[in-house]
């Protein structure tokens, strides 16, 4: 009883501040539980080894709240160990939204493992929202707003996805000769940068020199640091309308029962198979520092003629200095003015006899080997802000 009067008491001497309170309670549960909210089941992958190990508390106070209050039923499925996302979706049922909770390395397993499955046709079809809860959440900035807050962007991307407005975004398919193939949203990376920054944690003890003095090292090591490579490709493809799938309406009974007649008496002509074009291939052989083929999903909402993705390589005439400025560069994916720049739909990529070294997909390590790599355009959609979306917008004009 003492704890109720208690209460009632606070309220009388802070009556402005109860008073506003209850406002943004009441208007907040309203959006929330607002009348035709149609996502209400949602599977979670969560990595809770993702923030050093941070992802699981943040998630739990940051996330999971707002999506209980939103009404939202939430699944949430835990990796323990580094590829078990993969695996994990074999098995993961359908449900209204698909919730990515880590970072660049969760998002690629996942992506990987739903679209490896027989039926990724249909599950492809199943709105994401990504939770950037790791050390690298690339995909962040083409979808929220960022600041330098960590909690203020986990509760911004939940929000986002509550919100319901998506963008489509492309898909890499890389395969190798013998392997199943690894889907990418961002892209892959071959060459000196890659490599350096894969050894800048080794330097932790020379603080914020750490990086300037990996890309010196490097060249202490070995110089020119240059890539062979031959790179074929195919022409960009015509991108077509984005029409948002309708289910048309089925026709009335007196025009089904008479088309049917029509047919019987008319059979309709049957059409010859359509004849597919052969593939035209172009090759080019690269020298080059740094290779990168990436997507445009760095700006998802950008109008474009065709479906295609860049391919990126650094000149080979750098020298040390221009080496070690250009790594100090704090986006990896802006290639300079002098690079080779192709547009295509699909690429392959020989590499010379005896080649080592490793690729980096979406910032995870591969095994360097030949690849060919197909563009999915517009295979998933993701949640996005809207206040991203028109700020990426206004960067068009």
């Amino acid at each position: 009883m003492a704890r109720v009067v208690k209460v009632f008491r606070t309220v009388r001497n802070h009556w402005k501040k109860s008073t506003f309170a209850v406002c943004v309670l009441s208007y907040g549960g309203y959006w929330l539980y607002a009348p035709g909210e149609q996502l209400r089941k949602a599977t979670v992958i969560l990595n809770p080894a993702a923030c050093g190990g941070k992802a699981n508390n943040l998630f739990e106070k940051n996330a999971a709240p707002i999506l209980h209050l939103a009404g939202v039923e939430i699944t949430i499925v835990k990796t323990d160990y580094e590829g078990q996302a993969k695996k994990l979706m074999e098995f993961m049922e359908k449900t209204d939204m698909l919730i990515v909770a880590g970072g660049d390395g969760t998002l690629q397993e996942v992506i990987t493992g739903l679209l490896r499955r027989p039926d990724q046709e249909t599950l492809s079809s199943t709105p994401i929202g990504f939770i950037p809860l790791g050390s690298h959440n690339s995909l962040s900035p083409s979808l929220h707003l960022l600041s330098d807050n960590k909690v203020k962007d986990i509760t911004s991307a939940t929000l986002s996805i509550l919100k319901g407005e998506t963008v489509p975004l492309d898909v890499l398919q890389i395969k190798g000769e013998q392997e199943q193939p690894v889907f990418a949203l961002t892209g892959l990376r071959w060459g000196a940068f890659r490599d350096v920054a894969a050894t800048i944690s080794k330097y932790w003890y020379l603080g914020p020199l750490k990086t300037k003095a990996a890309h010196w090292f490097s060249t202490l090591r070995e110089w020119p640091l240059v890539k062979e490579v031959s790179v074929s490709y195919l022409a960009p493809s015509l991108r077509l309308p984005d029409l948002p799938p309708q289910k048309p309406t089925r026709p009335s009974l007196l025009y089904r029962i008479a088309r049917r007649w029509r047919n019987y008496w008319n059979p309709p002509v049957e059409e010859p198979p359509k004849v597919e074009e052969p593939e035209v291939w172009s090759e080019q052989k690269l020298s080059t520092l740094e290779l990168f083929i990436q997507t445009h999903n760095k700006n998802p909402v950008e109008v474009r003629i065709n479906d295609s993705m860049m391919i990126c390589a650094e000149p080979d005439d750098f020298t040390v200095g221009e080496f070690i400025t250009v790594g100090l560069e704090e986006d990896p994916t802006v290639f300079t003015k002098t690079s080779t720049k192709l547009e295509a739909s699909a690429c392959r990529l020989q590499l010379p006899e005896g080649a080592t070294g490793f690729y980096n997909i979406d910032n995870e390590e591969y095994e360097a080997m030949p690849v060919e790599i197909r563009l999915l355009p517009r295979k998933l959609r993701f949640f996005i802000s809207a206040e991203r979306r028109e700020e990426l917008l206004l960067q068009m004009q």
